[in-house]
């Protein structure tokens, strides 16, 4: 019988113990809030503002948290196993710990060349990136940084079918695992952080890549420019402010910046977006034609009653993704981990189901995993690692989530993620 207890926690450890030996620490802090703070004082108001805001009063945000701390992990002794199995299949892909990392749009807020660093960062773990539809770079450049590392792509919905079609398209082109629909952001929710800043990132050409390096897209764009090029020109008030949002849509642009500083392009590009980006009206009536649109597993992002779970299964999706998108789009709203707990009861162990929203470290994970989520989407930390390190940050604070989440099973006695059940936890004492 081995005597050793090896897996990633303690390869992670070691790793972390031994640098220090040499005087050298983590590029990242190894706990949320040192990694929040730090990153806070790394990052622009604006970048600080779109990544880490919330709707309204941040009551979402905060009641995922509580949702979390309403819960207890009860380790079990002498349980005489020595390793663990963190891997798991998903919707067709071998995956070596049940986290992927969720799309966050602008990163380039945080970061140049966001997506790509991203990308490399999730292949180091060997885990799937969900390419924003609203990144900073062509989900083409993010897929040839991930080698046979599983990616996604996620949809949001334009009032332009034949752009929805164009970016299904490109997805089933570089070989994405699965199509991830977001459902919760037909409408931007209220964000005072943002407001009282006045910054929208696509406002001044950041964060629409995918847009402008679709073809479809820039079919549309190039239409109005044509359209408009008889018309009479609009007076634009001249201000500092003007004149650094149109440098941002220039050097945000496709091409040159001095062909693009000469062209009606870029602020065609970023008038055509905040049109036509994602559809208010959004119905199941919609989402009933991605059978005949797409081959690819169909996730549906943003689910949170049980109703629209159900549904969502009965119309033939693959997976759904139990979200409230951060805490970024209504105030208030149940806690993701709650939500969870209902859609599993309602739905039944057999269908996929994924969490999203609060997820913080490698225990958050575990109790995720035990209210019956089959894997978890990271979002906040890994993006305050990009803001703090680069690829690196992002690397790190992934394999940190990932140590504590088999350290988390080792202390506990969970062998394999199967064994991360309901019964490992009960409600809090000390909460309430």
């Amino acid at each position: 019988m081995s005597t050793t207890s090896r897996g990633p926690g303690r390869a992670r450890q070691e790793k972390i113990y031994r640098e220090g030996v040499f005087g050298r620490v983590p590029a990242v802090p190894t706990d949320f809030a040192t990694l929040e703070a730090r990153a806070q004082k790394a990052s622009t108001p604006t970048g600080w503002a779109y990544v880490a805001g919330g709707a309204g009063e941040g009551r979402t945000m905060r009641n995922n948290r509580a949702a979390f701390d309403r819960w207890a992990i009860v380790p079990r002794m002498a349980h005489g196993n020595t390793t663990r199995d963190l891997s798991l299949d998903l919707l067709g892909s071998h995956l070596p710990a049940p986290v992927l990392l969720a799309p966050v749009g602008a990163g380039a807020l945080m970061a140049e060349d966001s997506d790509l660093k991203i990308a490399r960062g999730a292949a180091a773990n060997g885990v799937p990136y969900v390419f924003s539809n609203q990144g900073c770079n062509p989900m083409e450049d993010c897929a040839a940084e991930m080698g046979d590392t599983p990616r996604w792509v996620q949809l949001y919905w334009s009032t332009d079918e034949g752009l929805v079609d164009s970016m299904i398209q490109r997805a089933e082109a570089l070989g994405a695992g699965a199509l991830v629909v977001t459902l919760d952001t037909t409408l931007l929710g209220w964000r005072p952080m943002d407001l009282n800043i006045g910054s929208l990132p696509f406002s001044r050409g950041q964060g629409i890549a995918q847009y402008t390096s679709d073809p479809r897209f820039m079919e549309i764009v190039r239409e109005r420019v044509a359209a408009a090029a008889g018309a009479a020109k609009e007076s634009t008030e001249v201000t500092l402010g003007a004149i650094r949002t149109l440098l941002s849509m220039t050097r945000n642009h496709p091409g040159s910046f001095g062909a693009n500083l000469r062209s009606p392009e870029p602020r065609a590009a970023v008038e055509t977006f905040l049109d036509i980006y994602s559809n208010p009206g959004l119905s199941w009536d919609h989402l009933a034609t991605l059978r005949e649109r797409t081959k690819l597993p169909v996730v549906l992002k943003g689910i949170l009653h049980p109703d629209d779970a159900t549904r969502a299964f009965d119309s033939g999706v693959d997976a759904i993704i139990v979200s409230n998108h951060g805490g970024r789009q209504v105030d208030n709203a149940i806690a993701s981990l709650d939500a969870l707990i209902a859609v599993r009861e309602a739905v039944g162990d057999e269908p996929t189901v994924l969490l999203d929203s609060g997820i913080r470290t490698g225990a958050d994970v575990f109790t995720a995993l035990a209210h019956g989520a089959d894997a978890v989407l990271l979002g906040r930390p890994y993006m305050y690692g990009l803001a703090l390190a680069g690829e690196r940050g992002v690397t790190e604070v992934v394999a940190n989530v990932i140590a504590e989440l088999d350290l988390t099973m080792a202390l506990s006695g969970a062998a394999d993620l199967a064994s991360i059940t309901r019964d490992r936890l009960v409600e809090n004492p000390s909460v309430r």
